[in-house]
């Protein structure tokens, strides 16, 4: 962690696993009161327990793409200092145009776009001057591949909007991570029982030679996070992935 987050408070949503999970563990060591979000209170419970059940952990349930429920949510807070979505519901997104489901695409959309629409509009009231939000697009929106138009429209779109909240809600700082091909729980939404044979062809791929880790994006969190005077930036962090 770039610096101390002693009596700073951190709202991450998708904090029950993978990136989130990484972050969260993250800002815990720093010294953060971390509130994970997430829509399964199993697990939910699951990760309260894997991150040591510290006293300045909590654990909520809530739907990002339910505006009532994101309300609610921050209703429980006086004052946030920062707040990260990692959330991602691309369940049936991946498909070639002639099988996609408008359900798949309105609920990817829910999860990484609205979402973190309705996260800004009742996040900021609750966000110190200074404060940061960071949300995650992906490698999709450079490196697009067949069956990926929907994911990869998205992630574009939320590389937009930070840059717009940048603006409309400074001080407050709005960035993203990009990750590469990280090995997350998300592949089994993608790749089903092929998933290491994938991520190996791609590690065998990539300058650095591997595919990434949850620690890896918790890093650059960590990072945007820490660093005052970094606003508006999509930090990429895929291993070399635009360059192949």
């Amino acid at each position: 962690m770039h610096r101390s987050l002693e009596r700073e408070v951190v709202v991450i949503v998708g904090g029950s696993s993978g990136m989130g999970l990484a972050a969260a563990g993250r800002c815990l060591a720093a010294g953060a009161a971390v509130t994970i979000v997430g829509r399964d209170e199993a697990r939910l419970e699951a990760a309260r327990k894997a991150l040591g059940g510290s006293s300045r952990l909590a654990a909520l349930p809530a739907d990002l793409s339910s505006e009532a429920q994101v309300r609610s949510l921050f209703a429980r807070f006086d004052e946030v200092h920062h707040v990260v979505s990692t959330a991602a519901d691309i369940r049936g997104a991946y498909e070639h145009l002639p099988d996609l489901k408008l359900e798949a695409v309105e609920r990817a959309v829910g999860s990484k776009l609205t979402g973190p629409i309705l996260l800004a509009k009742h996040a900021a009231p609750k966000l110190r001057p200074g404060g940061s939000i960071t949300f995650t697009s992906g490698i999709a929106a450079y490196r697009p591949s067949p069956r990926g138009a929907v994911v990869a429209a998205i992630n574009a779109g939320l590389e937009g909007l930070v840059r717009a909240l940048a603006v409309e809600l400074a001080p407050i700082r709005v960035n993203a991570v990009s990750p590469g091909w990280v090995r997350s729980p998300i592949w089994a939404d993608v790749a089903g029982d092929r998933t290491d044979e994938i991520l190996n062809a791609m590690a065998a791929r990539l300058p650095v030679g591997r595919v990434g880790e949850p620690a890896d994006i918790a890093d650059a969190i960590a990072f945007l996070i820490g660093n005052a005077f970094t606003t508006g930036t999509v930090l990429h962090v895929e291993g070399g992935h635009r360059l192949i």
